[in-house]
Protein backbone atom coordinates (compact mmCIF):
# COMPACT_ATOMS: atom_id res chain seq x y z
CA UNK A 1 0.00 0.00 0.00
CA UNK A 2 1.36 3.31 -0.77
CA UNK A 3 1.93 6.42 1.39
CA UNK A 4 -1.27 8.44 1.60
CA UNK A 5 -0.33 12.27 0.26
CA UNK A 6 -2.75 13.14 3.69
CA UNK A 7 -2.74 11.80 6.78
CA UNK A 8 -5.95 11.19 9.29
CA UNK A 9 -5.23 11.94 12.78
CA UNK A 10 -6.91 9.79 15.45
CA UNK A 11 -7.81 10.90 18.84
CA UNK A 12 -5.46 10.65 21.42
CA UNK A 13 -4.77 7.60 23.66
CA UNK A 14 -3.42 6.73 26.81
CA UNK A 15 -0.82 3.78 25.44
CA UNK A 16 0.05 3.23 21.88
CA UNK A 17 1.16 -0.09 21.40
CA UNK A 18 3.50 -1.42 18.21
CA UNK A 19 2.70 -4.89 17.88
CA UNK A 20 -0.15 -7.70 18.60
CA UNK A 21 1.90 -10.68 18.49
CA UNK A 22 2.68 -12.21 22.59
CA UNK A 23 4.40 -9.12 23.98
CA UNK A 24 2.04 -6.57 22.38
CA UNK A 25 -1.26 -8.41 23.56
CA UNK A 26 0.59 -9.19 26.88
CA UNK A 27 0.84 -5.79 27.72
CA UNK A 28 -2.71 -4.86 26.62
CA UNK A 29 -3.70 -7.71 28.88
CA UNK A 30 -1.80 -6.17 31.99
CA UNK A 31 -2.77 -3.02 31.51
CA UNK A 32 -6.48 -3.91 31.12
CA UNK A 33 -6.33 -5.46 34.31
CA UNK A 34 -4.86 -2.02 35.66
CA UNK A 35 -7.34 -0.41 34.80
CA UNK A 36 -6.06 1.46 31.93
CA UNK A 37 -8.03 1.04 28.82
CA UNK A 38 -7.46 3.67 26.75
CA UNK A 39 -5.32 1.48 24.59
CA UNK A 40 -4.59 1.34 20.63
CA UNK A 41 -2.57 -1.21 19.58
CA UNK A 42 -1.26 -1.34 15.55
CA UNK A 43 -0.78 -4.19 13.80
CA UNK A 44 1.14 -3.97 10.36
CA UNK A 45 -1.22 -7.34 9.32
CA UNK A 46 -4.67 -8.72 9.12
CA UNK A 47 -3.82 -10.46 12.34
CA UNK A 48 -2.89 -11.03 15.12
CA UNK A 49 0.21 -13.81 16.22
CA UNK A 50 3.45 -11.98 15.30
CA UNK A 51 6.61 -14.77 14.94
CA UNK A 52 3.91 -17.65 14.91
CA UNK A 53 1.85 -16.16 12.46
CA UNK A 54 4.66 -15.46 9.82
CA UNK A 55 6.63 -19.04 11.14
CA UNK A 56 4.41 -21.07 9.63
CA UNK A 57 6.92 -23.62 7.81
CA UNK A 58 6.73 -26.94 7.81
CA UNK A 59 7.69 -28.62 11.18
CA UNK A 60 7.54 -25.32 13.25
CA UNK A 61 7.29 -25.43 16.50
CA UNK A 62 8.95 -24.29 19.73
CA UNK A 63 11.94 -25.14 21.31
CA UNK A 64 10.85 -24.48 24.92
CA UNK A 65 8.24 -26.29 26.62
CA UNK A 66 4.46 -25.29 26.05
CA UNK A 67 3.61 -24.88 29.57
CA UNK A 68 6.53 -22.52 30.26
CA UNK A 69 5.86 -21.44 26.59
CA UNK A 70 3.10 -19.21 27.43
CA UNK A 71 1.93 -16.55 30.01
CA UNK A 72 1.69 -17.39 33.81
CA UNK A 73 -1.58 -15.55 34.14
CA UNK A 74 -2.63 -17.49 31.20
CA UNK A 75 -1.71 -21.17 31.63
CA UNK A 76 -3.71 -23.39 28.53
CA UNK A 77 -4.26 -27.10 30.43
CA UNK A 78 -4.92 -28.41 26.94
CA UNK A 79 -1.31 -28.36 25.28
CA UNK A 80 -1.45 -31.45 22.39
CA UNK A 81 2.41 -31.96 23.30
CA UNK A 82 5.13 -30.99 25.74
CA UNK A 83 6.53 -29.00 22.45
CA UNK A 84 3.33 -27.26 20.60
CA UNK A 85 3.49 -26.65 17.05
CA UNK A 86 3.27 -22.91 15.59
CA UNK A 87 -0.11 -23.48 14.48
CA UNK A 88 -1.06 -24.60 18.26
CA UNK A 89 0.67 -21.50 19.53
CA UNK A 90 -0.65 -19.49 17.59
CA UNK A 91 -4.16 -20.73 18.15
CA UNK A 92 -3.42 -19.86 22.01
CA UNK A 93 -2.45 -16.32 20.88
CA UNK A 94 -5.92 -16.14 19.14
CA UNK A 95 -8.00 -17.55 21.52
CA UNK A 96 -6.33 -15.02 24.48
CA UNK A 97 -7.45 -12.24 22.47
CA UNK A 98 -11.16 -13.56 22.76
CA UNK A 99 -11.11 -14.41 26.23
CA UNK A 100 -8.99 -10.90 27.29
CA UNK A 101 -11.14 -9.03 24.73
CA UNK A 102 -8.67 -6.98 23.09
CA UNK A 103 -10.03 -6.79 19.40
CA UNK A 104 -10.89 -3.47 20.37
CA UNK A 105 -7.78 -2.09 20.90
CA UNK A 106 -6.35 -3.54 17.62
CA UNK A 107 -6.07 -1.39 14.86
CA UNK A 108 -5.53 -4.34 11.93
CA UNK A 109 -3.11 -2.96 8.64
CA UNK A 110 -1.15 0.13 10.17
CA UNK A 111 2.15 -0.17 9.57
CA UNK A 112 4.25 1.90 11.68
CA UNK A 113 6.93 3.89 9.30
CA UNK A 114 7.41 6.46 12.21
CA UNK A 115 7.53 7.02 15.97
CA UNK A 116 8.11 10.67 17.35
CA UNK A 117 7.54 11.99 20.56
CA UNK A 118 6.08 15.72 20.66
CA UNK A 119 8.41 17.45 23.59
CA UNK A 120 5.33 20.23 23.98
CA UNK A 121 2.40 17.64 24.71
CA UNK A 122 4.13 15.01 25.81
CA UNK A 123 2.77 12.29 23.75
CA UNK A 124 4.16 9.94 20.65
CA UNK A 125 2.47 10.11 17.09
CA UNK A 126 2.91 7.19 15.49
CA UNK A 127 2.74 7.63 11.49
CA UNK A 128 1.68 4.46 9.12
CA UNK A 129 1.80 3.16 5.68
CA UNK A 130 -2.25 3.44 5.43
CA UNK A 131 -1.38 7.25 6.07
CA UNK A 132 -3.05 7.83 9.42
CA UNK A 133 -1.58 9.17 12.98
CA UNK A 134 -1.94 7.70 16.16
CA UNK A 135 -1.50 9.79 19.77
CA UNK A 136 -0.95 8.32 22.93
CA UNK A 137 1.02 9.37 26.11
CA UNK A 138 3.20 6.37 26.16
CA UNK A 139 4.03 3.95 23.70
CA UNK A 140 5.29 0.27 23.37
CA UNK A 141 7.29 -0.68 21.05
CA UNK A 142 6.50 -4.46 21.12
CA UNK A 143 7.16 -5.54 17.59
CA UNK A 144 9.82 -8.75 18.33
CA UNK A 145 13.22 -9.01 17.52
CA UNK A 146 12.41 -11.78 14.88
CA UNK A 147 10.07 -10.14 12.99
CA UNK A 148 11.97 -9.10 9.90
CA UNK A 149 13.01 -11.16 7.80
CA UNK A 150 14.73 -11.46 4.32
CA UNK A 151 16.92 -13.22 1.50
CA UNK A 152 20.48 -12.91 2.70
CA UNK A 153 22.99 -10.86 0.79
CA UNK A 154 24.68 -14.24 -0.99
CA UNK A 155 26.51 -12.96 -4.47
CA UNK A 156 24.48 -13.97 -7.64
CA UNK A 157 21.34 -14.12 -5.43
CA UNK A 158 18.85 -12.31 -8.39
CA UNK A 159 20.63 -13.93 -10.93
CA UNK A 160 19.04 -17.22 -9.85
CA UNK A 161 16.20 -18.80 -11.63
CA UNK A 162 14.56 -21.13 -9.76
CA UNK A 163 11.95 -20.60 -6.95
CA UNK A 164 13.13 -19.22 -3.88
CA UNK A 165 11.53 -19.79 -0.68
CA UNK A 166 11.91 -18.01 3.01
CA UNK A 167 11.70 -19.90 6.09
CA UNK A 168 9.92 -16.80 7.52
CA UNK A 169 7.30 -16.75 4.37
CA UNK A 170 6.74 -19.77 3.28
CA UNK A 171 5.14 -21.11 0.02
CA UNK A 172 2.77 -23.59 0.91
CA UNK A 173 1.59 -23.79 -2.87
CA UNK A 174 4.88 -24.80 -4.05
CA UNK A 175 4.89 -28.24 -4.51
CA UNK A 176 8.24 -30.37 -3.63
CA UNK A 177 7.70 -33.47 -4.87
CA UNK A 178 10.55 -34.98 -6.68
CA UNK A 179 12.23 -31.98 -6.96
CA UNK A 180 15.82 -30.79 -6.28
CA UNK A 181 15.75 -28.97 -3.31
CA UNK A 182 18.90 -27.06 -1.79
CA UNK A 183 18.83 -25.84 2.01
CA UNK A 184 20.91 -22.89 2.94
CA UNK A 185 21.43 -22.94 6.77
CA UNK A 186 21.26 -25.21 9.74
CA UNK A 187 19.91 -23.69 12.49
CA UNK A 188 16.67 -23.20 14.66
CA UNK A 189 14.81 -23.04 11.82
CA UNK A 190 16.43 -25.17 9.02
CA UNK A 191 16.29 -28.48 11.45
CA UNK A 192 12.55 -28.39 11.78
CA UNK A 193 12.30 -27.96 7.86
CA UNK A 194 15.11 -30.14 7.03
CA UNK A 195 13.17 -33.13 8.62
CA UNK A 196 9.94 -32.64 6.40
CA UNK A 197 11.29 -31.40 3.50
CA UNK A 198 13.11 -34.95 3.09
CA UNK A 199 9.88 -36.69 3.10
CA UNK A 200 8.94 -34.93 0.09
CA UNK A 201 12.10 -33.83 -1.89
CA UNK A 202 13.49 -35.99 -4.67
CA UNK A 203 16.89 -35.11 -3.62
CA UNK A 204 17.42 -32.69 -0.75
CA UNK A 205 21.30 -30.89 -0.37
CA UNK A 206 21.71 -28.84 2.72
CA UNK A 207 24.40 -26.16 3.14
CA UNK A 208 26.20 -25.94 6.59
CA UNK A 209 28.50 -23.37 7.45
CA UNK A 210 28.73 -23.85 11.11
CA UNK A 211 27.51 -27.22 12.84
CA UNK A 212 25.62 -26.51 15.88
CA UNK A 213 24.98 -28.40 19.01
CA UNK A 214 21.85 -30.34 19.21
CA UNK A 215 20.39 -31.69 22.49
CA UNK A 216 17.47 -34.36 22.37
CA UNK A 217 13.78 -33.26 22.20
CA UNK A 218 11.61 -34.42 25.21
CA UNK A 219 8.69 -34.33 23.10
CA UNK A 220 5.76 -36.78 24.25
CA UNK A 221 2.13 -36.03 23.55
CA UNK A 222 -0.40 -34.89 26.43
CA UNK A 223 -2.32 -37.52 28.01
CA UNK A 224 -5.89 -37.01 28.76
CA UNK A 225 -5.69 -37.42 32.33
CA UNK A 226 -3.43 -34.49 32.45
CA UNK A 227 -5.64 -32.09 30.77
CA UNK A 228 -7.90 -33.04 32.74
CA UNK A 229 -5.88 -32.68 35.57
CA UNK A 230 -4.66 -28.90 35.24
CA UNK A 231 -8.26 -28.45 34.02
CA UNK A 232 -9.88 -29.19 37.43
CA UNK A 233 -6.69 -28.79 40.04
CA UNK A 234 -4.75 -25.53 38.08
CA UNK A 235 -2.65 -25.53 41.10
CA UNK A 236 -0.78 -28.76 39.29
CA UNK A 237 -0.07 -27.34 36.23
CA UNK A 238 1.37 -24.47 38.45
CA UNK A 239 3.66 -26.63 40.10
CA UNK A 240 4.80 -28.21 36.71
CA UNK A 241 5.27 -24.70 34.92
CA UNK A 242 7.62 -23.99 38.16
CA UNK A 243 9.51 -26.79 38.17
CA UNK A 244 10.26 -26.70 34.59
CA UNK A 245 11.31 -22.89 35.05
CA UNK A 246 13.75 -23.94 37.79
CA UNK A 247 14.95 -27.06 35.69
CA UNK A 248 15.87 -24.25 32.83
CA UNK A 249 17.29 -22.06 35.21
CA UNK A 250 19.56 -24.79 36.41
CA UNK A 251 20.55 -25.20 32.62
CA UNK A 252 22.60 -21.56 32.90
CA UNK A 253 25.08 -22.86 34.34
CA UNK A 254 25.76 -24.68 31.54
CA UNK A 255 24.69 -22.33 28.51
CA UNK A 256 25.82 -18.92 30.19
CA UNK A 257 28.89 -19.65 31.84
CA UNK A 258 32.11 -21.94 31.62
CA UNK A 259 31.45 -24.57 33.97
CA UNK A 260 31.57 -27.91 34.75
CA UNK A 261 28.21 -28.44 33.90
CA UNK A 262 29.16 -27.15 30.62
CA UNK A 263 31.27 -30.22 30.24
CA UNK A 264 27.89 -32.74 31.14
CA UNK A 265 26.17 -30.58 28.56
CA UNK A 266 28.71 -30.55 25.95
CA UNK A 267 29.01 -34.66 26.58
CA UNK A 268 25.11 -35.26 26.31
CA UNK A 269 25.08 -33.81 22.64
CA UNK A 270 27.98 -35.86 21.69
CA UNK A 271 26.25 -38.72 23.09
CA UNK A 272 23.17 -37.92 21.19
CA UNK A 273 25.31 -37.17 17.57
CA UNK A 274 27.03 -40.43 18.67
CA UNK A 275 23.78 -42.78 19.04
CA UNK A 276 22.06 -40.93 16.09
CA UNK A 277 24.78 -40.63 13.59
CA UNK A 278 26.92 -44.01 12.86
CA UNK A 279 28.93 -42.80 9.86
CA UNK A 280 32.62 -41.23 11.35
CA UNK A 281 33.05 -38.86 8.66
CA UNK A 282 29.55 -37.32 8.73
CA UNK A 283 29.74 -37.06 12.58
CA UNK A 284 33.10 -35.42 12.18
CA UNK A 285 30.85 -32.53 9.72
CA UNK A 286 28.47 -32.12 12.60
CA UNK A 287 30.62 -31.73 15.47
CA UNK A 288 31.13 -28.12 16.81
CA UNK A 289 34.40 -26.82 17.55
CA UNK A 290 33.25 -24.36 19.84
CA UNK A 291 31.83 -24.35 23.16
CA UNK A 292 28.10 -24.79 23.70
CA UNK A 293 26.00 -21.87 24.49
CA UNK A 294 28.41 -19.96 22.38
CA UNK A 295 25.31 -19.96 19.73
CA UNK A 296 21.60 -21.13 20.15
CA UNK A 297 21.37 -24.54 21.17
CA UNK A 298 19.03 -26.30 18.82
CA UNK A 299 16.75 -29.81 20.14
CA UNK A 300 15.67 -32.28 17.55
CA UNK A 301 15.37 -36.02 17.58
CA UNK A 302 14.84 -35.80 13.79
CA UNK A 303 17.57 -33.78 11.91
CA UNK A 304 20.36 -36.19 12.44
CA UNK A 305 18.22 -38.80 10.89
CA UNK A 306 16.85 -36.81 8.09
CA UNK A 307 20.58 -36.11 7.03
CA UNK A 308 21.16 -39.45 6.82
CA UNK A 309 18.34 -40.25 4.56
CA UNK A 310 19.41 -41.69 0.67
CA UNK A 311 17.86 -38.67 -0.93
CA UNK A 312 19.76 -36.24 1.36
CA UNK A 313 23.21 -35.04 1.53
CA UNK A 314 25.10 -32.43 3.29
CA UNK A 315 27.56 -30.05 1.87
CA UNK A 316 30.05 -27.95 4.11
CA UNK A 317 32.08 -26.36 1.40
CA UNK A 318 31.54 -22.35 1.90
CA UNK A 319 29.25 -20.84 -0.57
CA UNK A 320 30.62 -18.68 -3.43
CA UNK A 321 28.01 -17.19 -5.01
CA UNK A 322 24.54 -18.34 -6.72
CA UNK A 323 24.06 -18.67 -10.11
CA UNK A 324 21.25 -19.06 -12.92
CA UNK A 325 21.08 -23.00 -11.64
CA UNK A 326 21.84 -23.06 -8.46
CA UNK A 327 24.45 -22.89 -5.87
CA UNK A 328 28.15 -22.83 -6.37
CA UNK A 329 30.20 -23.45 -3.94
CA UNK A 330 33.91 -22.65 -3.22
CA UNK A 331 35.15 -25.84 -4.46
CA UNK A 332 34.20 -24.75 -8.21
CA UNK A 333 31.21 -27.06 -8.10
CA UNK A 334 28.05 -26.04 -9.31
CA UNK A 335 25.13 -27.83 -7.67
CA UNK A 336 21.52 -27.17 -9.74
CA UNK A 337 18.27 -26.98 -8.09
CA UNK A 338 14.26 -26.31 -8.69
CA UNK A 339 13.79 -24.92 -5.41
CA UNK A 340 16.22 -23.05 -2.99
CA UNK A 341 15.11 -22.71 1.13
CA UNK A 342 16.43 -20.20 2.50
CA UNK A 343 16.23 -21.35 6.29
CA UNK A 344 18.62 -17.89 7.15
CA UNK A 345 17.23 -16.72 9.80
CA UNK A 346 16.12 -12.69 10.55
CA UNK A 347 17.35 -9.63 10.59
CA UNK A 348 18.13 -8.83 13.99
CA UNK A 349 18.52 -5.28 15.10
CA UNK A 350 21.97 -4.81 17.53
CA UNK A 351 22.04 -1.28 16.42
CA UNK A 352 19.56 0.26 14.35
CA UNK A 353 15.65 0.15 14.64
CA UNK A 354 12.43 -1.00 12.88
CA UNK A 355 11.20 2.17 11.51
CA UNK A 356 12.35 6.11 12.61
CA UNK A 357 11.78 6.73 16.17
CA UNK A 358 12.34 9.94 17.18
CA UNK A 359 12.97 11.24 20.83
CA UNK A 360 13.60 14.36 22.51
CA UNK A 361 14.62 17.26 20.16
CA UNK A 362 14.39 15.32 17.51
CA UNK A 363 17.16 12.65 17.58
CA UNK A 364 17.10 9.46 15.97
CA UNK A 365 17.28 6.18 17.99
CA UNK A 366 19.24 4.50 15.12
CA UNK A 367 21.97 7.44 15.28
CA UNK A 368 22.14 6.99 19.55
CA UNK A 369 22.62 3.27 18.76
CA UNK A 370 25.01 3.36 16.22
CA UNK A 371 27.67 2.01 18.29
CA UNK A 372 25.61 -0.57 19.97
CA UNK A 373 22.13 -0.70 21.01
CA UNK A 374 21.88 0.25 24.71
CA UNK A 375 19.03 1.36 26.94
CA UNK A 376 18.63 1.03 30.89
CA UNK A 377 16.78 -2.43 32.08
CA UNK A 378 16.45 -2.81 28.45
CA UNK A 379 13.53 -1.41 28.73
CA UNK A 380 14.00 2.60 28.38
CA UNK A 381 16.44 5.06 26.38
CA UNK A 382 17.50 8.23 27.82
CA UNK A 383 16.30 10.81 25.34
CA UNK A 384 12.98 8.97 24.70
CA UNK A 385 10.83 9.77 27.19
CA UNK A 386 7.66 7.42 28.15
CA UNK A 387 9.07 5.14 25.45
CA UNK A 388 9.03 1.19 26.78
CA UNK A 389 10.70 -1.27 24.75
CA UNK A 390 9.73 -5.26 24.92
CA UNK A 391 12.38 -7.57 24.09
CA UNK A 392 15.26 -4.59 24.19
CA UNK A 393 19.11 -4.65 24.57
CA UNK A 394 20.47 -7.49 26.56
CA UNK A 395 17.12 -9.28 27.43
CA UNK A 396 17.51 -11.79 25.57
CA UNK A 397 17.04 -15.12 27.62
CA UNK A 398 19.90 -18.16 26.03
CA UNK A 399 18.58 -21.16 28.67
CA UNK A 400 14.96 -20.26 29.94
CA UNK A 401 11.29 -19.07 27.60
CA UNK A 402 11.61 -15.35 26.52
CA UNK A 403 7.93 -14.95 28.14
CA UNK A 404 9.39 -15.42 31.52
CA UNK A 405 11.71 -12.22 30.29
CA UNK A 406 8.54 -10.67 28.82
CA UNK A 407 6.11 -11.36 31.71
CA UNK A 408 8.78 -8.83 33.93
CA UNK A 409 8.90 -6.31 31.23
CA UNK A 410 5.46 -5.92 30.82
CA UNK A 411 4.79 -5.66 34.49
CA UNK A 412 7.28 -3.01 34.52
CA UNK A 413 5.62 -1.23 31.94
CA UNK A 414 2.26 -0.95 33.84
CA UNK A 415 4.34 0.53 36.76
CA UNK A 416 5.87 3.07 34.69
CA UNK A 417 2.17 4.43 32.64
CA UNK A 418 0.74 4.30 36.13
CA UNK A 419 3.49 6.45 37.83
CA UNK A 420 3.08 8.99 34.21
CA UNK A 421 -0.72 8.74 35.13
CA UNK A 422 -0.95 8.82 38.69
CA UNK A 423 1.77 12.38 38.89
CA UNK A 424 0.60 13.31 35.84
CA UNK A 425 4.00 13.33 33.99
CA UNK A 426 4.47 14.70 30.83
CA UNK A 427 7.88 12.98 31.01
CA UNK A 428 8.94 9.92 32.87
CA UNK A 429 12.84 10.42 31.12
CA UNK A 430 15.39 7.41 32.56
CA UNK A 431 18.83 9.39 32.97
CA UNK A 432 21.98 8.98 30.79
CA UNK A 433 23.69 8.21 33.91
CA UNK A 434 21.67 5.10 35.35
CA UNK A 435 21.68 4.01 31.58
CA UNK A 436 25.45 4.44 31.76
CA UNK A 437 26.45 2.49 34.96
CA UNK A 438 23.74 0.02 33.92
CA UNK A 439 24.97 -0.74 30.67
CA UNK A 440 29.09 -0.86 31.98
CA UNK A 441 27.78 -3.50 34.56
CA UNK A 442 26.13 -5.58 31.64
CA UNK A 443 29.26 -5.82 29.65
CA UNK A 444 31.03 -6.60 32.46
CA UNK A 445 29.29 -9.83 33.11
CA UNK A 446 29.12 -10.24 29.17
CA UNK A 447 32.95 -10.46 28.90
CA UNK A 448 32.88 -13.71 31.03
CA UNK A 449 30.04 -15.35 29.25
CA UNK A 450 30.13 -18.39 26.56
CA UNK A 451 28.63 -16.08 24.27
CA UNK A 452 31.47 -14.05 24.22
CA UNK A 453 33.61 -16.51 24.51
CA UNK A 454 35.21 -16.49 20.76
CA UNK A 455 32.73 -17.78 17.84
CA UNK A 456 30.40 -15.21 15.58
CA UNK A 457 27.04 -15.72 16.21
CA UNK A 458 23.89 -13.35 15.87
CA UNK A 459 24.04 -12.37 19.32
CA UNK A 460 27.00 -9.74 18.68
CA UNK A 461 27.39 -7.30 16.01
CA UNK A 462 30.12 -7.15 13.36
CA UNK A 463 32.91 -5.85 16.22
CA UNK A 464 32.12 -8.46 19.02
CA UNK A 465 29.36 -6.08 20.71
CA UNK A 466 26.90 -8.32 22.72
CA UNK A 467 23.66 -6.36 22.73
CA UNK A 468 21.37 -9.32 22.71
CA UNK A 469 21.32 -11.15 25.74
CA UNK A 470 21.01 -11.13 29.68
CA UNK A 471 24.15 -12.47 31.51
CA UNK A 472 22.60 -13.63 34.29
CA UNK A 473 19.19 -16.21 35.35
CA UNK A 474 16.01 -15.60 34.62
CA UNK A 475 15.12 -14.97 38.37
CA UNK A 476 18.38 -12.08 38.37
CA UNK A 477 16.19 -10.14 35.58
CA UNK A 478 12.68 -10.19 37.15
CA UNK A 479 14.43 -8.90 40.36
CA UNK A 480 15.61 -5.98 38.83
CA UNK A 481 12.09 -5.57 37.24
CA UNK A 482 10.27 -5.52 40.21
CA UNK A 483 11.04 -2.03 40.91
CA UNK A 484 10.40 1.32 39.27
CA UNK A 485 13.41 3.62 40.96
CA UNK A 486 12.32 7.07 40.06
CA UNK A 487 15.92 8.19 41.34
CA UNK A 488 16.86 6.74 38.16
CA UNK A 489 14.35 9.29 36.30
CA UNK A 490 13.79 12.75 35.76
CA UNK A 491 10.07 13.82 36.00
CA UNK A 492 8.19 16.33 34.20
CA UNK A 493 4.94 17.47 34.79
CA UNK A 494 2.03 18.35 32.84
Amino acid sequence: MSKSTTTRKNPSATVLIVGAGFAGLGAAIRLQQAGIRDIVTLERADRVGGTWRDNNYPGAACDIPSNLYSYSFDQNPDWSRSFSGSEEILGYIQAMVERFGLQKYIRFNQNVTDLAFDDELGVWHATTEAGEVFSGRAAVMAQGPLSNAGFPDIPGIEDYQGHKIHSAAWDHDYDFRGKKVGVIGTGASAIQIIPELVKEAGKLTVFQRTPAWVMPRPDFETPDWQKTLFRKVPASQSALRKGLYLAHESMALAVIWDSPVTRMAERLGRWHLKRQVKDRWLRRQLTPDYRIGCKRILVSNDYYPALQQPNCKLITWPIARLSEHGIRTVEGIEHQFDAIVFATGFDVSHSGTPFPVRGSGGRLLADDWKRGAQAYKSINVAGYPNLFLTFGPNSGPGHNSALVYMESQIDYIVKGVKTILSRNLKALAVRDRAQQEYNEAIQQRLAKTNWNSGCKSWYLTEDGFNATMYPGFASQYANQMKELDLRDYSLVTA
